[in-house]
């Protein structure tokens, strides 16, 4: 792995292959950096990754991902390595009630933020009161919220007379689960960016997309864009220490496999693997600090429960499930057309539920299966010929009120070194969106230290209809 020639261009090394290391790799090798990708493990995604799972040896997600319309620099990132055609987009959510009764939310044509409102009126799963309540929520979050606001989302709805059926099969399912927390542990100001994303904006914006392959499948197209640049990928390779020469300004990276010289170093990592490589990293100011701020980051868990049946069970690409444990299906079989299934492989998901991960694998199958029953009849009829349990118990990093003094900027405490991931300060929640702003906010500094300034972050969707005359705070246009 030695790379000590000379070259004729400038060479960065990023540590880490998630989405955060893939997207700023990506775009500094396009701006015509040499780049040194170190993935830890045999394949790309980090937390939004699949891999062949030997107990049913089929490829599965580690989780489902989803992404909207609204997360244009991950969009910005799947165009650079010409994957965008590879996501399924929807419009429209289907809620269903234990029993089968349906109801679908979606846009209509009249201008945001209106443009949900037909199809919740109409929708079965909330009664007259929790209606009137979400419309007078929306209402009130037209306002900008601070982003200093230190009031939980909880907090907010009790003052804000939420029905318990807008709370249950709304605010927890849908709002409390897109940003994998309890209601009580949520800052306010990221649930109403939730809300105004995709909800108000625009229907562009609300829009969700899944990706209709095996994710590290997805991202193999990360390692092609990179290699046909001259840049290089190094697989199961652990960082064990670095090193900066400030004579040279060279940092020189201490691998299983190796070394690694690079003029510039990023670090897109989780926060806890972040924390675990500061002891291995020179001296500095300001380390103190970061390692504090990491401090107060926790996590939250997301299980997924994947099913393969001998039958269809369901047309239905996706759903959320109401009332029950189990909180959304996904239809592997519609959605990955490739996997050319005789039968259905469904996955269902559990977010920000500590108890659920705590289950056994056969209590956690056998909880699942049980509440599908309730919402597929076909279910009882149809035989299951295998399963898996996957717990990503670091799926994602909270967001309680007063979070963002813990996420650090993307410049690092050492020179010529930038942090990325989805933790740092990104203005958005622990999200695939997030890791890619980082990553193209890490790629812009490198820009501006190495005198060759880039342009990689992505403006945001400008909000359409009437909300073009509504005051959007933070947004970048």
């Amino acid at each position: 792995m030695s790379s000590s020639q000379p070259i004729s261009r400038k060479t960065v090394t990023v540590v880490g292959g998630g989405v955060a290391g893939m997207s700023a790799a990506c775009a500094l090798a396009e701006a015509g950096f040499r780049v040194r990708l170190i993935e830890r493990r045999g394949y790309l995604g980090g937390r939004a990754s699949s891999y062949l799972h030997p107990g049913v040896e089929e490829v599965i997600d580690n989780c489902q991902h989803v992404l909207f319309g609204c997360c244009t620099n991950l969009i910005g990132f799947y165009k650079r390595i010409g994957v965008l055609d590879r996501i399924h987009w929807t419009r429209e959510m289907t809620m269903i009630e234990p029993g089968g009764r349906h109801s679908r939310l979606g846009p209509s044509c009249l201008p945001a933020p209106l443009h949900g409102l037909p199809r919740l009126l109409s929708a079965h799963a909330f009664t007259l009161a929790d209606k009137l309540a979400l419309a007078n929520a929306f209402r009130i979050l037209l306002r900008p919220v601070p982003a200093d606001a230190t009031e939980s989302l909880g907090e907010w709805l009790k003052r804000n007379g939420q029905t318990r059926g807008a709370i249950e099969r709304f605010w927890r399912l849908v709002i409390a689960s897109a940003l994998n927390a309890d209601l009580d542990t949520i800052a306010l100001p990221y649930a109403a960016k939730v809300i105004r994303e995709l909800f108000m904006n625009s229907a562009e914006a609300g829009a969700m997309g899944m990706s209709t392959a095996p994710l590290s499948e997805l991202y193999a197209s990360a390692e092609i864009f990179l290699t046909d640049r001259g840049s290089e990928v190094f697989f199961n390779a652990n960082v064990e220490s670095a090193e900066w020469d400030e004579e040279i300004s060279e940092w020189t990276l201490i691998t299983r496999n190796g070394q690694v010289v690079s003029d510039f170093l990023v670090l897109a990592l989780p926060f806890e693997a972040t924390a675990k490589l500061l002891p291995c990293m020179p001296p500095a100011e300001g380390v103190d600090r970061l390692l504090s701020q990491i401090d107060h980051h926790e996590h939250w868990p997301i299980c997924s429960v994947h099913l393969w049946f001998d039958r269809e069970i369901t047309d239905l690409p996706h759903a959320v499930l109401l009332d029950r444990e189990i909180h959304w299906m996904y239809n592997k079989t519609r959605l990955q057309p490739g996997r050319n299934l005789q039968g259905s492989y469904l996955e269902l998901v559990q977010s920000a539920s500590r108890r659920f991960a705590a289950l056994s694998r056969e209590q956690a199958i056998a909880q699942a299966l049980a509440e599908l029953r309730e919402f597929f009849p076909a279910v009882s009829s149809a035989k299951l010929e295998k399963a898996a349990l996957i717990k990503e118990v670091r799926a994602t990093f909270g967001v309680p009120p007063g979070v963002d003094a813990s996420r650090p900027d993307c410049i690092a405490p050492w020179p010529n070194c930038f942090l990325a991931g989805d933790w740092t300060a990104t203005g958005w929640p622990s999200t695939m969106e997030s890791a890619a702003r980082s990553g193209h906010l890490a790629a812009e500094a490198l820009g501006i230290e190495s005198e060759m300034p880039l342009s990689c972050l992505e403006r945001d969707l400008k909000p359409k209809g009437l909300m073009r005359f509504v005051p959007n705070p933070g947004a970048r246009h």
